[in-house]
């Protein structure tokens, strides 16, 4: 059910449904597709694809569009479905298990990444803060 291939994967439905959150997400926030695209430093045109599900659309992109909107990154993906993990491809061209490690961590780590190069070190500091103290709350 692919669509257009990119950077080695190709579209689907799942980016169709992201395209869609993304084209509501900022109507709502009475943003022009010019206003986005120029934050993200690229054409309205290209903005337009992503929000048909066209073209995937960075974690880079969707942290900044998740400030211009003051919406978190999880409201973008929730409900999102994922693929099937037992039939992931990875490097090979026929399905493989996948890599077993604690879900949470590697989205960290992804985050940490993310952070690191979009943030400021004042920002990061006041995130890393409030991560803090969410992990307090947490452990009660």
């Amino acid at each position: 059910m692919g669509r257009t291939k990119m950077a080695g994967q190709k579209t689907d439905e799942r980016d169709v449904l992201l395209g869609r959150r993304i084209a509501e997400q900022r109507k709502r926030s009475k943003l022009t597709q010019r206003a986005v695209a120029d934050s993200f430093g690229m054409s309205a045109a290209q903005l337009q694809k992503y929000e048909k599900g066209v073209n995937r659309i960075s974690a880079i992109h969707l942290a900044i569009l998740s400030r211009l909107t003051n919406t978190p990154v999880s409201d973008f993906l929730d409900g999102i479905p994922h693929p099937d993990p037992e039939t992931e491809r990875g490097f090979s061209d026929n399905g493989q298990h996948a890599y077993a490690v604690e879900p949470w961590s590697d989205l960290a780590r992804a985050f940490a990444r993310q952070f690191t190069e979009t943030f400021t070190e004042q920002q990061r500091r006041e995130l890393s803060a409030a991560v803090e103290i969410l992990s307090q709350e947490l452990k009660g």
